[in-house]
């Protein structure tokens, strides 16, 4: 082992605890709304701690300290914070009314409502598709983590933390994984100030020669306003300008916090609609804080390893989880450690849990009343949400070995997979929300026209990912509503 024994104590036994905790949680569980909603009951600083975790994967925790410590690293993607907080105002005020007028258990019955079953499926299968496929690039990061503590495979770590995550989920259900990601904030923001404070006391000037390298090197700038070059009329390929931070981060957080299930599942747990708005409006501060410090974080790791450790990393996400191993104590190595994996098992987790509410709610239920031609509300659902649970569970681990041939960076690959997905559903549901003359056959021709430019963008430009959403959005948006007019019924719901 890459560490010592007592700190693989403790990270085992942090691990075995989260899992033991969500068992317990989930005693007695019998209902679908308590399994996939928390009973609808949860307070809303738990949602808030949940919000946060949720968003603050492996990615956050391991690469986004490695964009401050690359070679012509700093702190520009705080910009995109800043557009992640303003476009969860908007989101309280345009989605959260919607979600909240009836007992919706996914985002998608929004759709079913105003266009029709066939559009909520696909909306749902787009979600599922991406949410699994970037939740497979985060279980890879934690993996390498692991990897580095036990000196084993790859593959190994991956599927041990992918089934530690899947029984407590499987168990618990979401009162589990909102409790657990509210102990695993903690835990993390403990694990990142602690190896923080360590890296500022390694340096002969401490604070001051932090603050000088980090002035000399560039790597405290925030705000990059340049919008065009010599080359390009646009500056497009840059995903850290002001402008990409705000529209694209805006835009991004519209869909991601808006229309994502993952999201607004948290939403629906709340006791009403004002403690759901103040957990999600909230936690846009606390983001912008955390990012803030691992940022930061990261300039202290490229003084450290150019002036005190001299060396070099063939991936910026490889640096802190090298620094914890390598540098930190007995004992606070496997904190930190368990902060890292806290981080990944929050995220995947409600990962699970939200798509097997998709799937459940969207597809089995509808597919189960045709058979029974709605006789009755189908039987056995808490069961089937746990099958699927275990099914999300084994093709994000399938995902994550997967993604150790192919990724090169992990916090870039996972917002481009959001930002793919956001715009389309984004646009979507403005077409239902925003118009009148929207139908579901134009709806549909909107998603196809969305995910056609989309990929032609992501495989045939140099564009920059914050502004796949916008790019997205707008599309399937412009699309959806001039196709409706080609088509009969166009202020109606199709039939489904």
């Amino acid at each position: 082992m890459a560490i010592h024994l007592v700190d693989a104590i403790i990270v085992v036994a942090y691990v075995a605890a989260m899992v033991a905790f969500g068992v317990w949680l989930g005693r007695g569980q019998k209902s679908l709304t308590g399994y996939l909603l928390g009973g609808r009951d949860l307070p809303w600083w738990a949602i808030l701690g949940s919000i946060v975790a949720t968003e603050t994967s492996t990615a956050t925790f391991l690469s986004v300290p490695g964009i401050a410590f690359a070679k012509d690293g700093d702190m520009r993607f705080l910009q995109l914070a800043i557009g992640f907080l303003l476009g969860r105002m908007l989101v309280s005020a345009i989605f959260l009314p919607r979600y909240f007028d009836g007992k919706l258990f996914t985002a998608y019955e929004v759709l079913h409502q105003r266009f029709g079953g066939i559009t909520k499926q696909t909306a749902s299968l787009l979600f599922l598709v991406t949410r699994n496929l970037g939740d497979g690039l985060r279980l890879f990061l934690a993996g390498i983590a692991l990897e580095k503590v036990l000196g084993i495979d790859l593959a190994l770590c991956i599927i041990a933390i992918g089934i530690a995550t899947i029984v407590y989920t499987f168990v618990g259900g979401m009162k589990a994984v909102i409790w657990s990601d509210c102990i695993q904030f903690v835990v993390y923001m403990v694990g990142g100030s602690l190896a923080f404070a360590i890296l500022i006391n390694s340096f002969d000037g401490g604070w001051a020669e932090y603050l000088e390298f980090g002035t000399e090197t560039g790597r405290f700038q925030i705000f990059d306003f340049r919008w065009r070059t010599t080359e390009s009329f646009f500056l497009l390929n840059e995903p850290y300008t002001i402008w990409a931070g705000l529209i694209g981060g805006v835009v991004l957080t519209l869909g991601t916090h808006g229309t994502d299930q993952m999201m607004v599942q948290r939403y629906l747990c709340a006791r009403n609609q004002r403690d759901a708005s103040r957990a999600l409006i909230v936690s846009g501060f606390v983001v912008l804080l955390q990012f803030a410090m691992f940022l930061a974080l990261g300039v202290a790791l490229a003084l450290f390893y150019t002036q005190v450790e001299p060396r070099t990393f063939e991936r910026g996400d490889e640096v802190f989880a090298a620094f914890i191993v390598d540098q930190l104590p007995i004992g606070l190595v496997g904190l930190t450690l368990a902060a890292v994996f806290s981080a990944a098992m929050s995220t995947l987790s409600s990962s699970l849990n939200s798509s097997a509410a998709a799937a459940v709610n969207d597809f089995y239920v509808p597919w189960k009343q045709r058979s029974q031609q709605g006789q009755a509300e189908p039987q056995g659902l808490l069961g089937v949400s746990r099958k699927l649970t275990i099914l999300f569970g084994v093709l994000q681990i399938a995902i994550g070995i997967g993604a150790s041939y192919v990724s090169t960076s992990v916090v870039g690959d996972a917002l481009a997979i959001a930002g793919f997905t956001a715009g389309i559903l984004l646009g979507i549901f403005a077409l239902g929300i925003f118009t009148v003359h929207a139908n579901q056959r134009g709806a549909l021709t909107g998603i196809l026209a969305g995910v056609t430019v989309l990929t032609a963008i992501k495989f045939g430009t140099s564009v920059a990912w914050p502004w796949y959403a916008v790019a997205g959005s707008i599309t399937t948006f412009t699309i959806g509503y001039l196709a409706s007019f080609l088509f009969a019924q166009p202020s109606s719901k199709d039939p489904s």
